[in-house]
């Protein structure tokens, strides 16, 4: 394999990882801020039910209030009662008692209804504080977590794009350049290796005289199809290879070169 393809293959996988590191910093804040909107929303819910909650005290209230005031007149209507001088009298007061008689059975009965709803509202609000409590206990535990990340993440985007420029650096520029063009091509990927004689991104059969050539690794080459990169590795011949203890260096897809001792 032609030398300066090993420094293209390693700069492939330091940019796949810069841009993983790069895509993962970019996506905490919107973590952060979707969970943040959830407590939002659950705060919301939580006042919302605090406020039926008081209103509907504020109404029971109103409504005891209400009822004191028509057994007032109903103590001062059945007093002027025994004062009616006519039966015209009599009858009016005892048609007045009767009308604030009916004013308290309706506010009874609404007191019982807003009774009966208050005991949600009232366990809905108990069960929504303490499980906002503990929410928020996780968000800040969540929020710390991302910064941390975040901040891990960003020293290794530093080293990483330090360790790039350095390779880069050694990249003969007119294969630099290529590299470059073919990756905002493909969207960062700019390299296909060749396995029986086929480009392994568009799937495409190299001619036999550019799978030729590939083998032979002098030259820099380029799929006629996609315009990618090529690469090959050769296949090992395990039983040879076995049978002689070979040491075998093989380039890893990231750019690492991992080595494997191969014995009987």
């Amino acid at each position: 394999m032609n030398p300066d393809i090993h420094l293209v293959i390693r700069l492939q996988g330091l940019d796949s990882r810069i841009s993983e590191l790069e895509r993962e910093i970019a996506a905490l804040p919107k973590h952060i801020a979707e969970i943040e909107k959830a407590l939002d929303g659950h705060q919301r819910r939580l006042e919302a039910d605090r406020a039926a909650l008081t209103a509907n005290q504020k109404e029971r209230k109103k409504l005891e209030g209400d009822i004191q005031v028509q057994e007032q007149k109903i103590s001062k209507l059945r007093d002027q009662t025994l004062q009616a001088k006519t039966n015209e009298q009599y009858r009016a007061f005892q048609h007045e008692i009767e009308y604030c008689q009916q004013e308290i059975r309706k506010a009874e009965d609404r007191i019982l209804d807003l009774m009966g709803e208050s005991e949600p509202l009232d366990a809905n609000v108990k069960a929504a504080e303490t499980a906002l409590k503990k929410e928020k206990e996780e968000v800040e535990a969540e929020k710390k977590k991302a910064r941390g990340r975040s901040a891990a993440d960003q020293k290794q985007l530093d080293e990483l794009r330090r360790e790039r420029a350095e390779v880069a650096h050694s990249v003969p520029p007119a294969l630099d350049k290529l590299y470059e063009r073919v990756r905002k091509k493909w969207h960062g990927v700019a390299l296909a290796e060749v396995q029986d004689g086929r480009c392994m991104r568009c799937f495409i059969t190299l001619r036999p005289q550019l799978f030729q050539n590939l083998r032979g690794g002098n030259d820099v080459l380029t799929c006629e199809s996609c315009g990618r990169i090529l690469y090959y590795n050769p296949p090992v011949d395990v039983e040879k290879d076995m049978t002689s203890g070979t040491r075998v260096d093989l380039p890893a897809p990231g750019g690492a070169t991992s080595t494997a001792t191969l014995r009987a």
